[in-house]
């Protein structure tokens, strides 16, 4: 693609170099979405907006690590002149990302058929919680409501307890922000193939549905119930567990194996019959064994004992404790960009290697860079700026 203007530092390296995408300002998955795209070298163009929206939890701009490696436009797109601003960037992208409820692209402006009638081979990736139709598309939500529906919630957690909540990683990220990326790239490569415009339909209740369909086959198959804390991967089995230690830590064995699972039991020093591991009638025995064994010892001596052999057993961490695990350090997981201590692009590329991350830019940084890309003069510039309709941020 023959992107206008665009510079090096525009242009990172990795597999998506040469990529150009336009971002709608949202909250959650869309930015993480939009994240994935960027560190794999996308040139990710953020509309954000001209005044604070009050959707989400807000973050001050420099740890807003999902708005990182991006450049900033700020436009009040509820003019006409800031829409014909972000048409014009559309115009010269090769992918766009929203993240509105439905329906609101289209009072903007921006919606599927603005965008594609001045771009006929766009990919334009709509993200929602119940998607574009449905009985619930127009209804607000967050990741603990879409992946409740779906089964994913009631299946996780101990019979008689409240399923716990799995932060947002279920739904808004790996229901909704990977599946679009997916989604997107996948309708860019059929774009250039046929030179015809996608749209894209990401629901995280449909992505989060797709996501449980291996539990589709295990409850035709007899090998899961719906009866919460009674199957080998929801804590029921002790060799699949969470275990707490002598200093009130916790450790995880997930011996699914039993060639695992000997060399976890040889290592605590419990004595159990291997050949026992799959009874369900002395898995309460069994339990209250690793109890004790696990209980026995702090998190670091658990390590020195366990940490070197495949026993499929790993210490619960912090996020903090995360960042110096020597694993982690070993494959330099972890960067810190303008003092914020974050997780590198994953995956990894053995020719199309990817860029250290750089800093999120406060809304609006590269509004006169960006509207001078589009085409507009400096005395234009200025008017828009001075009308409300585009903010440059200040320095």
């Amino acid at each position: 693609m023959n992107h206008k203007n665009s510079t090096e530092a525009d242009q990172p390296k990795g597999p998506l170099a040469g990529v150009k995408v336009i971002e709608f300002a949202g909250i959650g998955s869309a930015p993480m979405s939009c994240m994935l795209l960027a560190d794999l070298g996308a040139d990710v163009v953020k509309i954000d907006r001209v005044a604070s929206s009050g959707l989400g939890i807000e973050v001050p701009p420099q740890y807003d690590v999902l708005s990182r490696n991006r450049r900033s436009i700020a436009l009040n797109l509820k003019s006409a002149e800031g829409v014909d601003a972000a048409l014009r960037l559309v115009s010269d992208a090769d992918i766009v990302i929203e993240g509105f409820r439905p329906g609101v692209a289209e009072r903007l402006g921006i919606g599927p058929d603005a965008c594609l009638k001045v771009k006929p081979d766009l990919v334009y990736g709509r993200l929602s919680g119940w998607g574009q139709d449905g009985p619930l598309s127009e209804r607000a939500g967050h990741d603990l409501n879409y992946i409740a529906i779906t089964g994913a919630l009631h299946a996780m957690g101990r019979a008689g307890e409240a399923p716990p909540i799995p932060l947002m990683f279920v739904g808004d990220f790996a229901g909704g922000a990977l599946y679009m990326a997916f989604g997107v790239v996948a309708a860019l490569q059929a774009a250039r193939r046929t030179g015809k415009g996608e749209v894209v339909d990401a629901a995280m209740s449909d992505g989060v549905a797709h996501l449980t369909s291996i539990f589709s086959g295990m409850l035709a198959s007899g090998d899961w119930t719906c009866e919460r804390g009674t199957n080998v991967l929801d804590g029921s089995a002790p060799y699949y567990a969470v275990y707490r230690t002598k200093d009130e830590k916790y450790y995880t064995l997930g011996a699914l194996e039993s060639k695992f699972f000997v060399q976890a039991l040889e290592a605590l020093e419990v004595d159990f019959p291997v050949e026992s591991q799959f009874d369900k009638a002395r898995w309460p025995e069994l339990r209250e064994l690793l109890e004790r064994a696990f209980g026995r010892w702090t998190q670091d001596e658990l390590r020195a004992r366990l940490d070197h052999i495949d026993s499929c057993c790993a210490p619960v961490l912090s996020f903090e404790e995360a960042h110096t695990h020597p694993h982690a350090v070993a494959r330099g997981v972890y960067t810190e960009v303008a003092g914020l201590r974050q997780p590198m692009p994953a995956p990894r590329f053995r020719v199309n290697e990817t860029a250290a991350p750089r800093p999120p830019a406060k809304p609006g940084t590269h509004t006169q860079q960006l509207l001078s890309e589009a085409g507009y003069n400096e005395a234009e510039i200025e008017k828009l700026c001075r009308e409300g309709i585009a903010l440059q941020a200040e320095e």
